[in-house]
């Protein structure tokens, strides 16, 4: 996947549903079925009653107090644990309110509200805890989607994409219709590098929500990741939605290049780039594009512009290097391939196309030296033996040169048929030669 496509199916956040609605009684844990909710004596009952007030009207601070001495008489009453847990929460002091959340949970481990509210509290400061609590929620509410997407969510961004996947293949099967967890689910799959399956769940997301830019570009993710066809058209689809993001426009014209549609990679180039300040990324896209198109001259130009932004770029280098090779400017593409070498010794194709550089301009000594060094990154092939003989011949070394040419008429077998020609005669007639100088 392109790197605008992952930043975007990854980064669409999901929109996480707040604290349970909270009621001065006891939880559903600590209820019988049907059974009204006790009332405690007064004055604490006033102090619930006065906290619950508070937290309707959202004024978390005045639910503080009554709280604290509430819980001074009653201290394992789970639920005032949890009511001051969620006022604390909405005051932004976490910490206060991770351990009133632990603290209930400890002393009421049935209480759903309190492991679902923990969870969502750990989410963004230690996910990995936020899904040991989610998952208590999930299993004491097995028959709600919620918890279960809530879990997905908090192990995907832990690092347990196979536990995210479980969770939210369980909220899917629970809620079908349901959006957020067909996208999540779409987005994990994607990240385990399975495109297949993502595809799925991003088909299914955008049957639920067909205006959906996150779930169109996932998709075309997805396709790109499977070089199917219908990638590309994807990106557009998302683009209409979103039609300046300038990564997607790059991705698309990435595609479009390797599709070999030049004209249509060049005009989503020259899209991206509108009033903005073109980026070396785009640079070297259109330099690939003019290059493909053998636009020799234009694609100096745009490599020339790109060396500004990373004159130490070896690859830059070798492309310039390759141009001019292109371009039969020999000094100018030594010139090049030499800088790419001394930044990256290791860049096989640079001194391949040196080798070429050296060899066509009848330098035989050097084109030996480079084919030399290039033959302990890589064994020679057909045409780099055709190179060595014809070099070998030309100074004079006729054993080396029946040697190269035989090498190459065994790997080359016969493709082409030009040199596989001059290479039989030269043996023949290096031979004879050889034969004569013996008698």
């Amino acid at each position: 996947m392109n790197r605008g496509l992952q930043r975007a199916a990854l980064g669409s956040l999901l929109l996480i549903a707040g604290a349970a609605s909270l009621r001065a009684q006891a939880p559903s844990s600590q209820r019988s079925a049907g059974q009204k909710t006790q009332k405690l004596a007064n004055p604490l009952n006033d102090l619930l009653e006065e906290a619950r007030a508070a937290i309707d009207r959202q004024d978390f601070a005045a639910a503080i107090e009554p709280l604290r001495k509430f819980l001074a008489e009653k201290p394992d009453f789970a639920y005032a644990h949890f009511q001051l847990a969620y006022a604390f929460t909405g005051l932004k002091r976490l910490e206060e309110a991770k351990s009133e959340y632990q603290h209930a949970v400890a002393l009421d481990p049935k209480l759903v509200e309190g492991w679902l509210n923990l969870g969502l509290l750990l989410l963004e400061s230690d996910p990995a805890a936020a899904a040991d609590a989610l998952r208590h929620a999930a299993e004491l509410q097995p028959a709600q989607s919620r918890p279960r997407f809530l879990l997905g969510y908090a192990r995907e961004r832990s690092g347990d994409l196979a536990g995210a996947v479980e969770a939210y293949e369980g909220a899917s099967k629970l809620d079908p219709r349901d959006y957020e967890v067909a996208f999540a689910y779409g987005r994990t799959l994607l990240r385990l590098k399975r495109p297949a399956d993502a595809e799925a769940r991003f088909r299914s997301a955008l049957v639920i929500k067909p205006d959906s830019a996150p779930a169109r570009l996932g998709l075309a993710s997805s396709l790109a990741a499977q070089d199917k066809a219908g990638a590309a058209a994807a990106i557009k689809s998302y683009l209409e939605l979103k039609p300046g993001d300038r990564a997607a426009r790059f991705d698309l014209a990435r595609l479009l290049y390797s599709q070999r549609e030049f004209a249509a990679a060049l005009a989503e180039i020259d899209a991206a780039e509108a009033g903005q300040q073109p980026s070396p990324d785009t640079i070297r896209l259109r330099a690939d594009v003019l290059i493909a198109q053998a636009r020799w001259d234009d694609a100096v130009g745009v490599l020339q512009h790109a060396l500004t932004f990373g004159p130490r770029d070896s690859g830059l280098h070798a492309s310039l290097g390759h141009v001019y090779l292109e371009k039969h400017d020999f000094p100018s593409a030594e010139r090049e391939l030499k800088m790419a070498l001394g930044l990256d010794q290791q860049s096989a194709g640079a001194l391949r196309d040196l080798s070429d550089a050296y060899y066509l301009a009848d330098n035989c000594p050097a084109a030996l030296g480079a084919l030399d060094q290039l033959a302990r990154s890589e064994p020679p092939n057909s045409g780099t033996w055709f190179m060595r003989a014809t070099c070998y011949d030309k100074l004079g070394n006729m054993a080396e040169a029946i040697e190269a040419y035989q090498k190459f008429i065994e790997l080359d077998h016969g493709r082409d048929d030009a040199q596989d020609f001059q290479a039989r005669q030269r043996v023949a007639f290096l031979r004879r030669k050889l034969e004569g100088k013996k008698r």
